[in-house]
């Protein structure tokens, strides 16, 4: 990853020298430049899942942490703490029930309960922001009506 992070500066040098000398930047430049950011976030994304886990599930109406949401928490700030050039996007989502204003606001504390505690144990608050999609963004699944609602009860976090 280092060896990625020293090509990208040194393509980004290339960019502004560039575009000092002529006016303009290269399109073809600035495309290779978004693939290595793109592959270097996508790979620490898919690490992310693998070894910390991205989901916490929460019970119907509450925003309240589990212990076996806790523990996955506490995975993924490892995962951050060793990772400290990446932040995360906490997602607070909710089931289908409810009003759209209700769920918006039930999202958000749920993206707020992880958000606190990931911060109160050490994660720097200016690498985690949250947003609520209440019921506006469902996790497609199939089953049975319940288990729709249980994987749509859950906050998700995204590496950034």
């Amino acid at each position: 990853m280092e060896s990625k992070v020293k090509s990208f500066v040194s393509l980004a040098a290339l960019v502004l020298l560039a575009a000092c000398e002529c006016g303009h930047k290269t399109d073809v430049v600035t495309t290779e430049t978004q693939e290595i950011i793109d592959n270097d976030l996508g790979a620490d994304s898919k690490d992310f899942i693998a070894n910390a886990g991205d989901r916490v599930f929460f019970d119907f109406d509450k925003s309240s942490l589990s212990q076996e949401s806790e523990a996955t928490l506490l995975r993924q700030i490892d995962w951050l703490k060793s990772h400290s050039n990446r932040k995360v996007l906490i997602e607070g989502r909710c089931d289908e029930r409810g009003t759209r204003e209700y769920n918006i606001g039930l999202g958000e504390r749920r993206a707020d309960a992880i958000a606190r505690f990931l911060i109160e144990r050490g994660v720097a608050g200016d690498r985690v922001r949250t947003v609520s999609y209440g019921k506006d963004r469902p996790i497609e699944a199939v089953g049975s009506k319940a288990e729709i609602y249980r994987l749509n009860r859950v906050g998700i976090s995204v590496i950034e």
